[in-house]
């Protein structure tokens, strides 16, 4: 392995320092973005994530363990893919189920729809990504509260104050009540 690790240690949480960092990416670069290439079928995709998962090993280079950098990047690059297979996902239910509703609608109605689709989707975008991934979970999956715990792994106590964050963004955003 590239950096030096000592085995006397159970791990080696010291700083990863700008050139360690290079070296990690030379060395991981291509294959993380095969990986993920195997996983979403797409090459942009693909590069676009693994970039993410390098730019999250930087922000987090003081927390992690250089012995377990290899399997650090595997799962921040899995846990990436699934998240943007998640959003795609969603983007792809919300809009056919919008676009059979609007089938038969006069032209100014389709772009009344269009322009406050487009401002839901700003709204959405404006959340924390928490807040954000609780409500589409809730409003577009119809997961229950305590179907979204057990999914995130975090307690339905976390997921009620995320929902009431995101309900708070689209009260204030579009002056709406849901």
């Amino acid at each position: 392995m590239i950096l030096s690790i000592s085995n006397s240690r159970k791990g080696n949480f010291s700083k990863l320092t700008a050139s360690a960092y290079r070296e990690v990416f030379e060395e991981y670069y291509d294959a993380i973005r095969n990986f993920l290439y195997f996983k979403v079928y797409d090459e942009g995709v693909a590069e676009d994530i693994a970039q993410d998962t390098f730019v999250k090993l930087w922000e987090n280079r003081a927390k992690i363990d250089q012995a377990t950098i290899k399997s650090y990047l595997y799962t921040i690059a899995n846990n990436l893919a699934i998240n943007r297979l998640k959003r795609q996902q969603l983007r792809y239910k919300f809009e056919n189920s919008s676009a059979r509703r609007v089938e038969n609608q006069t032209p100014e109605f389709l772009a009344e729809m269009k322009e406050y689709e487009e401002q839901v989707n700003k709204v959405i975008s404006e959340m924390t990504e928490g807040s954000r991934e609780v409500f589409l979970m809730n409003r577009i999956e119809g997961l229950k509260y305590r179907e979204i715990a057990e999914r995130l792994g975090i307690s339905v106590k976390a997921v009620e104050k995320q929902m009431s964050k995101a309900l708070q963004v689209v009260r204030d955003r579009l002056g709406i009540n849901i």
